[in-house]
């Protein structure tokens, strides 16, 4: 197993190239080592026997002892050096059992005429261990030559005295098999690096995918936290203050001896608290408004009215034209807004009397709330409910209109787009007054 380069080299990697390389070809020593223990006892087994039993070998009476003490060493060096590197990883341990093998393989395939069956195991573990392809290529070359100079060296020991022609034949015969090993070693070490490089990619948008969805799901979180938030301070917040100070009113009714008054302002808690806890009862349901679960947006503006007439004694006009059949979500928007601008009149507005307006034109529906209150200060900002009440509108496609002078009031106008069974109709922008 081999690499020059490993996908993911570069800033983009979780790891440096070089450590993510390292790991990989760990993974890969240890995945593949009990395959490559088998085929090497098998390997050196054959070649033991061969030796014994039908090798000549120089010298005839030591080369014998000889091979068999090269493979007693390979054996030695491959469970105490090469396994040992190969499962922990270390290429320093790795490095000196390809020495050895190198060393070994030249010696068998110089002393006996078997010992050239070892370049199988050399070629083929000089691939496994080595731990680049340029390392693997230095060290097939580095065995074929000496191997080949082993076999030529004993030939001339021998007295056998070779030829050009034997001697060229031997090169030829050992370059083949280095071509060969060569081949295959690159191929299967490209082979290796596309699966790897294919797993690496697979790992990233796996982790790329893991990534998006705990953010789309923090995002949603957020969202709907946000959007609950601002649920509640349409709805239950506006409704509680309402419950405090009508409560307010009534006992100063008490205190002045005006019983019958104050039993009214306690009738109108009882009221606002049954409404409040009908709106929690829809957003814990995630249902829309609960004045809308039973009427139109006109009869649901109208309670409205009625209700904050009746609580703070400001007086309400209502102007509604022809709504038409707003979608939902129109609805939800346009209540809301009336909702949040009648409570900014009754806590900042001071004012007498208030004008509800809805009028439809031009594919809009806009929402009028009109106050002859105190105005607006120059460079006032918008509070937690205006800029929640803007978001509704933006979200929906509309547009919002604050504006107000010192005593001379102040209007909140919103426009939203109407929808027919073709799609959006007009220009939420257009309209306006």
């Amino acid at each position: 197993m081999t690499s020059d380069a490993r996908p993911g080299d570069g800033a983009a990697a979780p790891a440096p190239g070089g450590a993510r390389a390292e790991a990989e070809r760990t993974l890969f020593w240890r995945r593949a080592l009990a395959g490559w223990d088998a085929a090497f006892y098998a390997l050196l087994a054959i070649s033991a026997i061969s030796i014994l039993t039908v090798a000549d070998t120089f010298p005839p009476d030591g080369g014998t002892w000889a091979a068999l003490g090269g493979l007693t060493l390979l054996l030695l060096a491959y469970v105490l050096v090469g396994r040992r590197g190969a499962q922990a990883g270390d290429v320093r341990l790795t490095r000196a059992y390809l020495v050895v093998l190198v060393v070994v393989v030249s010696l068998c395939s110089g002393v006996s005429t078997i010992g050239s069956i070892l370049l199988f195991v050399g070629f083929s573990q000089v691939w496994f261990f080595a731990a680049s392809t340029r390392e693997g290529v230095v060290a097939s070359v580095v065995l074929a030559v000496a191997s080949c100079a082993a076999i030529a060296t004993a030939a001339f020991a021998a007295g056998e005295d070779p030829s050009a022609r034997d001697l060229v034949v031997l090169g030829a015969q050992m370059a083949v098999g280095l071509i060969f090993s060569l081949a295959l070693g690159v191929w299967i070490t490209r082979v290796a690096e596309r699966s790897e490089e294919r797993a690496w990619l697979l790992e990233q948008l796996e982790s790329a995918q893991a990534q998006l969805a705990a953010s789309n799901h923090a995002s949603g979180v957020l969202a709907e936290r946000e959007r609950m938030a601002q649920e509640i301070h349409d709805t239950l917040a506006q409704g509680f203050t309402s419950v405090v100070m009508l409560a307010q009113t009534a006992q100063a009714q008490l205190d002045a001896g005006r019983a019958d008054l104050a039993r009214d302002r306690l009738d109108q808690v009882e009221r606002v608290a049954r409404e409040n806890l009908a709106e929690a009862r829809a957003l814990v349901a995630a249902f829309g408004p609960a004045a809308l679960a039973d009427a139109t947006l006109a009869e649901a503006l109208e309670r409205l009215a009625e209700r904050f007439q009746a609580e703070t004694g400001v007086r309400v006009e209502v102007a509604l034209g022809d709504a038409g059949a707003p979608d939902r979500d129109t609805e939800v928007v346009l209540l809301r807004a009336a909702q949040e601008a009648l409570a900014n009149v009754r806590k900042h507005a001071g004012a007498r009397r208030v004008l509800l307006r809805l009028v439809r034109d031009d594919g809009v529906l806009a929402l009028e709330v009109l106050d002859d209150g105190q105005g607006l200060a120059p460079g006032t900002a918008e509070g937690v409910g205006l800029r929640g009440m803007r978001e509704r509108v933006t979200a929906g496609g509309g547009t919002l209109d604050v504006a107000g002078e010192p005593g001379r009031g102040t209007r909140v106008r919103l426009a939203m787009p109407l929808r027919d069974e073709d799609g959006p109709l007009g220009d939420p922008g257009t309209g306006t007054a």
